[in-house]
């Protein structure tokens, strides 16, 4: 109750500034696909995803910085250890309740593994967030941030023995180890038309593109052909 009674008095900007606080502490020494920088984008993502759409900006900026303070991919599956970690900190500096409650609702329903099943919850400011990480995901970035996972996790960077699982569920999908230009078909080319607001759909078309150009290039070079 302490603190929160110190923080009570702050405006928005002071909680977004105490929250970029927090999670810079709370990543230090992630994994470089999942760190402060990817949180980073996908805030400056948000924010300018907000400038079109008719959201909370507050609950905006909040999601996407703590959208992956506690990825469950690195916590053994476990979905809920983001979503309490959010909450726990976000009562600590005095946010209401049913804001809390908002923040950890889009944590839990904004990944792509959740969207190949039935989401429990949308909203306005979920769908901002949602496409904010996205565009993270595709594009040069996008490239580069899933072979460093590969590479984190030992996994081959092609094998041509080894087919893309098209129409994976929820748990195979969170549990496949499947060669990186396989999630290039199993996720990031799918990520173009889930796109739910008109700069995010315009941004990921060119992103898109680039992804494709690059398969390209890849395939001609791991056949020798340039």
């Amino acid at each position: 109750m302490k603190e929160v009674k110190e923080t009570q008095n702050l405006s928005n900007r002071d909680l977004i500034d105490l929250t970029v606080q927090f999670v810079k502490k709370s990543l230090q020494g992630a994994e470089s696909g999942h760190d402060w920088w990817h949180i980073e984008r996908v805030w400056h993502n948000a924010i300018l995803l907000s400038k079109t759409e008719d959201v909370d900006y507050f609950i905006v900026e909040l999601a996407a910085l703590l959208h992956d303070i506690a990825d469950s991919k690195f916590h053994n599956g476990d979905e809920e250890v983001g979503p309490k970690k959010a909450g726990d900190f976000l009562k600590s500096i005095g946010i209401e309740g049913s804001q809390i409650i908002h923040i950890q609702q889009i944590i839990r329903n904004m990944s792509f593994k959740s969207s190949l099943e039935t989401l429990s919850f949308t909203s306005k400011e979920m769908e901002v967030v949602q496409d904010a990480d996205r565009l993270d995901a595709i594009g040069a970035i996008g490239i580069a941030r899933a072979f460093t996972y590969g590479g984190f996790k030992n996994r081959e960077l092609y094998n041509p023995e080894i087919l893309p699982a098209l129409n994976m569920s929820k748990e195979e999908y969170k549990t496949s180890t499947a060669p990186t230009i396989n999630h290039f078909y199993e996720k990031l080319l799918l990520l173009k038309d889930k796109m739910n607001t008109k700069t995010g759909i315009r941004i990921a078309e060119g992103r898109h593109q680039f992804m494709l150009s690059y398969l390209e290039q890849f395939y001609n070079e791991w056949n020798g052909k340039q």
